[in-house]
C-alpha cells in the first residue's frame, strides 16, 4: 500500500484518471479536489507507482474522528485488478467505523461483503445507475422561470436542505450538508422572498448531488433548469458532469438522458458498514432530484 502524497505525482495521477473516464469518475473528481486546495481532506491509497492495479480516496484519519459519522467517513475506489482492490480495502479503511464506500466497478460489493465477514462488520448496499454527459457545452440554454431567481446554496439554506433530504434530520447530516454547500459548487432557484425552492448540490468526488425541489413547486422543469447549470458550470471548472440516480427513478432517469447524460454500464455501488452505530440510515447519493421536476 503506497500513500501517493507528492503534489506532482498526484497531477500526473489526475491526468491518467482523465484518460479513462469515465470508469474512473469517483476517484478522478476526488483527486482533481485534491490537487484544487483539498478542502474535503481526502488522501490517495494505490497498490503501486507509476503503473497501479488499485487506487482508493479516503479521508484524513482527523476528518474521520467520528466513529460514526458515515456521511464524511466516505470512500471511492477504482480498480483495474479485483485482487488488488481487495488488498487495499482490507488494509486502508477502518473497519471499527461507520462508513460508505462507493465505485463503478463489479465486484466491489462482493469483495467488500467477504472482508466485512472477516472483521464481522454488517454491510447495506444502494445500487444506482450513473449518468455521465460527454459534452456539457453543447447542452441547450434554458429560459428561466420569471417567478424564480438563479443563484447559490448559502450555508443558511443548510436547515432547509437537512429538513427535506430523506437521509438527514440529524446533527452529521447537516454538518455533512453544510460543508458541500461550504466548498463545492452549487445552484439553486429562489422564489421572490429569497427562500430556495429547488437546488442541487455537487460533493467531493465531483458528482452532482442532494437535487431536491419542494412539493408545491414541481413539474415546473426546475430539475432540468439547475442540471443543465451545474453540468456547464462544472464543465467550466475542468470537471466531468455525472450523476448517480436511483434505479427505480424512471422520470429522473428520462431527464438525464434527455439532457444528453449517457448512462454508463456498470452500476455504482453504495455500500454502508455499520460499524460503531447499533443502526443507521442508508445513505442515497441521489443527484438530479427525487421527484420529477
Amino acid at each position: 500500500m503506497l500513500l501517493l502524497s507528492c503534489s506532482s505525482k498526484l497531477r500526473l495521477l489526475e491526468g491518467t484518471l482523465r484518460r479513462s473516464l469515465p470508469e474512473t469518475l469517483l476517484v478522478h473528481g476526488a483527486v482533481m479536489n485534491i490537487n484544487r486546495g483539498n478542502l474535503a481532506g481526502h488522501e490517495v491509497l494505490m497498490d503501486s507507482w507509476p503503473e497501479f492495479k488499485a487506487v482508493l480516496i479516503r479521508p484524513h484519519r482527523e476528518v474521520a474522528s467520528d466513529d460514526s459519522d458515515f456521511y464524511t467517513n466516505t470512500y471511492a475506489v477504482y480498480y483495474r485488478d479485483l485482487g488488488a482492490c481487495r488488498a487495499l480495502l482490507g488494509s486502508a479503511i477502518n473497519w471499527d467505523q461507520a462508513f460508505c464506500i462507493h465505485g463503478l466497478r463489479d465486484g466491489l460489493y462482493e469483495a467488500s461483503r467477504d472482508i466485512a465477514q472477516t472483521k464481522g462488520a454488517k454491510l447495506d448496499v444502494l445500487c444506482y445507475f450513473t449518468y455521465f454527459h460527454p459534452d456539457p457545452s453543447s447542452m441547450p440554454e434554458i429560459r428561466l422561470d420569471p417567478a424564480v431567481k438563479l443563484s447559490s446554496l448559502d450555508v443558511s439554506h443548510v436547515d432547509l436542505l437537512n429538513e427535506t433530504w430523506l437521509f438527514g434530520g440529524n446533527e452529521k447530516s447537516r454538518k455533512y450538508l453544510a460543508s458541500l454547500i461550504h466548498h463545492f459548487p452549487s445552484a439553486c432557484l429562489l422564489d421572490a422572498t429569497g427562500r430556495p425552492v429547488s437546488w442541487l448540490a455537487s460533493d467531493a468526488f465531483g458528482a452532482l448531488m442532494h437535487g431536491y425541489t419542494l412539493p408545491q413547486h414541481r413539474r415546473r422543469g426546475y430539475n432540468r433548469v439547475l442540471s443543465n447549470v451545474m453540468a456547464k458550470r462544472l464543465h467550466s471548472l475542468g470537471y466531468p458532469s455525472y450523476c448517480n440516480v436511483a434505479v427505480d427513478n424512471y422520470p429522473m432517469q428520462r431527464l438525464q438522458e434527455q439532457e444528453g447524460f449517457q448512462r454508463q454500464p456498470s452500476l455504482c455501488h453504495y455500500i454502508q458498514c455499520n460499524a460503531a452505530v447499533d443502526r443507521a440510515p442508508m445513505l442515497t447519493p441521489w443527484a438530479a432530484g427525487d421527484s420529477p421536476a
